[in-house]
């Protein structure tokens, strides 16, 4: 059974990760996050705040599109060109196959997401250039030039000589290239000088990029769940509605909880988004992001995932695939 599960994950992800929409968001996402430093330096005085922020929006908006476009064609293409009933026919519980394409579909996420991170770590790094007499931070500048460079270089020759897939190639090379320049980085200051105390790397945008992935859990999950009984259109549109209302979640049904029985009921069934994005302690010098609060968010997104897989599994049981 625990092979079976498996096999679906992997085959899972790694269809997801040679998805054209999977390496077209995961680009276009780096390159917002390489020229946000130029996009946030007019606000006066806090070009840095602004920065971050807009950063952990990238994180937040790009990781839903890819949980988003990944969950919706999991099942739904499977179910459209019938290698669906192949599949079950093995025989596979359906269980399993949801539990499957949920693992595969959240590595797929947590790949892009970890990118992401090292991409905002490195914008943030950098910082805005506020001033005339800023300079650019060059170990930045080559780090990532190194890293996407010498990943395409690879990426192209394996293409070539061993017909690899050119997109999950690139993607897998970027997040290991990353991953040490990122190491190198910790180490490195600006002035290329020995200095891991001095290297520009909050972990407040750490905890932020851990508490986004929490909700992109969520989120993956409820694109699941409806996929199990909708096509990618509505499901596409679903998961976007349900995001959307879960950051006025608390505005829409927490004021109204303990009068309304409708806002409690709501309040229960959408999941509130707000408490895993930290923008207001951003600007607010006396927040905290503490070790019990992403443990009190993980535990709060675990059960809603939870949650929702098994009315994915519920939902599927039932659906017609052949």
């Amino acid at each position: 059974m625990f092979y079976k599960l498996f096999s679906i994950a992997k085959n899972t992800f790694i269809e997801t990760i040679r998805q054209p929409v999977y390496a077209v968001i995961v680009a276009a996402a780096v390159l917002l996050f390489f020229i946000s430093p130029s996009l946030s330096m007019y606000t006066m005085e806090d070009d840095n705040k602004l920065l971050r922020e807009l950063g952990l929006s990238t994180l937040f908006i790009a990781g839903l599109f890819i949980a988003t476009f990944s969950a919706s064609a999991a099942i739904t293409e499977e179910i459209e060109t019938k290698t669906i009933l192949t599949t079950l026919s093995k025989p596979i519980p359906r269980y399993i196959f949801i539990l499957g394409k949920f693992i595969g579909v959240i590595a797929a996420v947590i790949l892009a997401h970890y990118i992401f991170t090292i991409a905002m770590l490195m914008a943030i790094r950098h910082g805005v250039l506020s001033t005339a007499s800023d300079t650019h931070d060059m170990t930045i500048i080559i780090s990532a030039a190194i890293t996407i460079g010498l990943s395409f270089a690879i990426t192209a020759f394996l293409n070539y000589f061993y017909d690899w897939k050119f997109t999950s190639t690139a993607i897998i090379l970027i997040s290991i290239l990353a991953t040490m320049s990122v190491v190198f980085l910790s180490f490195i200051d600006r002035n290329w000088k020995f200095n891991p105390a001095g290297n520009g790397i909050n972990s407040f945008d750490i905890y932020g990029s851990i508490l986004l992935l929490m909700a992109l859990f969520i989120l993956t999950a409820a694109a699941l769940m409806f996929s199990a009984r909708f096509n990618v259109l509505v499901t596409i549109s679903l998961s976007i509605g349900l995001f959307l209302l879960g950051l006025i979640s608390d505005y829409v049904f927490g004021r109204f909880a303990e009068t309304h029985l409708w806002a409690k009921i709501g309040k229960i069934i959408v999941p509130s988004l707000q408490v895993f994005w930290i923008s207001d302690a951003i600007y607010e010098h006396s927040s905290r992001i503490t070790i019990g609060y992403i443990a009190s968010c993980g535990i709060y997104g675990l059960i809603y995932t939870t949650a929702f897989i098994l009315i994915a599994i519920a939902l599927f049981e039932r659906r017609q695939v052949g």
